[in-house]
């Protein structure tokens, strides 16, 4: 009982004087485990900066039935693309053909799903780095852990799920925006049935939001094929070597870090 609670104290020891010496080591960046997840940290910060940084807007061309003018409206969007807020306006003032447009918005609020993606894309962009600190600078620490590789493979099964779940939400939500903000928005104003003409103008180019869909299935795809590199980390791999080095309180030998 004595000895057993001698070793526990010993490796105790042992994992807080590895915890508190950092030491630099990019060997790891250099591994697939580790160079991977380089490529999911920046794939990262392009899902949510192309998605969160959007702004656009749609324009309505007017032909006015009194004194056949033609006038411009608009309707600013940005995300979280909640359109139902995004009035029409017109310059120098909202009044055009003797109809305040202000009273008038876009149709849709697709703010749950732009915000799940881009809210889910940080926090991967936060445990990329952490990841990469626990990589590069404590090695020793996550070879000789059992339960940190672990935690690292369910994390990254989690987050390849949370991937396909977020991407499809948002890709169908930017098929819906895209409708929202096009030529059909034409027939969703009512003063464009009876009082004036209405013609579709143009709308912002989403370019950067196709993007953003593309990079979070990249990301998906980064994590699912990582998910085979960490767990060639865990003790799932190879049971019998990682059991026998921790009970002779031995190092186990890297498999792909």
């Amino acid at each position: 009982m004595a000895s057993n609670i001698y070793l526990f104290r010993q490796r105790i020891s042992r994992l807080g004087q590895r915890m508190s010496s950092f030491q630099l080591n990019l060997n790891p960046l250099k591994e697939p485990l580790g160079f991977i997840k380089v490529l999911e940290w920046i794939a990262s910060i392009f899902a949510f900066a192309t998605c969160g940084g959007f702004k656009g807007k749609t324009e309505i061309q007017l032909t006015c039935h009194k004194g056949n003018e033609n006038k411009t409206i608009t309707a600013a969007f940005a995300y979280p693309f909640r359109l139902n807020e995004a009035s029409f306006d017109a310059i120098p003032n909202a009044n055009v053909c003797d109809i305040n447009w202000k009273n008038y918005v876009l149709v849709g609020d697709y703010s749950s799903s732009a915000q799940f993606y881009v809210t889910f894309a940080v926090f991967v962009f936060l445990y990329c780095l952490a990841a990469l600190l626990l990589y590069v600078g404590y090695t020793n620490l996550y070879r000789d852990s059992r339960k940190l590789p672990m935690i690292d493979f369910v994390v990254t099964l989690v987050a390849t799920f949370l991937w396909l779940v977020s991407t499809s939400a948002w890709a169908k939500a930017l098929t819906d925006i895209k409708i929202a903000t096009g030529p059909s928005i034409v027939k969703e104003l009512q003063p464009c049935n009876h009082q004036v003409t209405c013609y579709f103008g143009s709308v912002t180019s989403m370019g950067s939001l196709n993007v953003s869909v593309i990079f979070g299935f990249l990301n998906m795809i980064l994590w699912g094929g990582n998910a085979w590199f960490v767990y060639k980390e865990t003790s799932l791999h190879s049971p019998s070597n990682t059991s026998a080095s921790h009970s002779q309180g031995g190092i186990p030998p890297p498999s792909g870090i």
